[in-house]
């Protein structure tokens, strides 16, 4: 398989704009940064100077109409990511799209459809897949060494001030689609439903505790899955010791990973059951040290693509990801369970993640 250099673009030039220069950069040629946009012209020309870019535009459709690119990294506010990459597929230019994809289900399918209409492709930025260790829970998971998957926690339990609910565009339905269900916790147990496969049914609550938002500051739900595991997840912004730990109980050996932003190999533990011991060993076998991360990600985009097969993570995988989010927020905000499939195109929670509306009253947002 031959490699080629990408033609790529940034679009949104804010803070998590970094992070996706800095995985280009590490590909080792493997992609060419050529331009740099964003609404604010002096922020993408202050970004194109920081990285080496030699062209900036003020918008999406300057940008397309003068330079040849090959892929644009949609790094702007969520309420402009569906917009952006429809625009980038109706190009031809395939899209790579932080999360959250979209603010629905319905914007989303209306990219599913676009998708379906051009040449190129949608991956979004789900990094935490790409980490070895969970490519080797995944694994050896899939190979039958673990036994059955019994029991599974997932915890985003984060911290954010009110400070950062002052950029305008935190904290609202319009603008964010929801709060540390849709923004944080997202990684999380988008990271669970890749190891756990299907989920079957969803109950859920949520709250907001103690920020000036729209949005629910926290959520608790009870899931289970196909497979016959059950888990529970939570989401927070008002955790003053913030952490990130996923837990996954199987017949032999509980493996568990506890990190923040992003892990290592060292962030993960596997605990044999009796008689598993050796497992342990397997475990540690794996010669692989990759970390989580754009990087790690973005290389498995490139591969896909120079294959000509749709880049990871597509949306067919992300549509299970964002219909659990959409469950979540039916189940909380109608006090019902809610099974996989049960959201269609006709349902408030389809349209908008809070749906039939929250059970608190509105604040300004700015």
């Amino acid at each position: 398989m031959s490699q080629r250099s990408y033609r790529t673009a940034i679009v949104g030039t804010g803070a998590i704009a970094t992070a996706h220069a800095r995985a280009v950069r590490a590909a080792n040629g493997r992609a060419d940064l050529v331009a740099a946009v964003d609404i604010d012209v002096d922020r993408a020309r202050g970004f194109a100077e920081t990285w080496g870019v030699p062209r900036s535009f003020a918008s999406l459709s300057e940008l397309l109409l003068e330079e040849k690119v090959d892929v644009v990294h949609v790094c702007t506010p969520p309420q402009q990511h569906a917009r952006l990459a429809i625009e980038c597929l109706a190009a031809g230019v395939t899209a790579v799209v932080e999360k959250p994809p979209t603010l629905s289900l319905a914007e989303l399918d209306e990219m599913v459809a676009a998708e379906g209409r051009s040449p190129a492709h949608v991956a979004t930025i789900f990094q935490h897949r790409f980490g070895s260790g969970a490519v080797r829970l995944r694994r050896m998971a899939a190979e039958g060494e673990l036994g059955r998957p019994l029991l599974a926690t997932c915890d985003t339990q984060w911290y954010r001030d009110e400070a950062y609910f002052a950029v305008p565009w935190r904290g609202s339905w319009e603008n964010e689609g929801g709060g540390p269900t849709m923004g944080h916790g997202i990684h999380q147990f988008d990271l669970l439903l890749s190891v756990l496969g299907p989920w079957q049914e969803v109950t859920a609550v949520a709250a907001r505790r103690a920020r000036p938002t729209e949005t629910e500051d926290v959520s608790m739900a009870l899931v289970t899955f196909d497979s016959g595991a059950v888990a529970s997840v939570v989401n927070s912004v008002v955790s003053p010791r913030e952490t990130s730990v996923l837990r996954f109980d199987y017949e032999h050996a509980t493996v568990e990973l506890e990190h923040l932003y992003g892990y290592t190999d060292k962030h993960w533990t596997l605990t044999p059951a009796p008689g598993h011991e050796g497992l342990v060993d397997r475990w540690a076998d794996d010669p692989s040290s990759q970390p989580s991360g754009h990087d790690a990600q973005l290389a498995a985009v490139y591969d896909a693509l120079d294959a000509g097969e749709a880049p990871p993570v597509t949306l067919t995988d992300t549509r299970r990801t964002m219909e659990f989010i959409a469950a979540l927020y039916a189940s909380a905000f109608t006090g019902e369970r809610v099974r996989c499939g049960q959201i269609g195109p006709d349902s408030p929670f389809a349209r908008r993640m809070d749906g039939t509306g929250t059970p608190w009253g509105k604040v300004s947002t700015k």
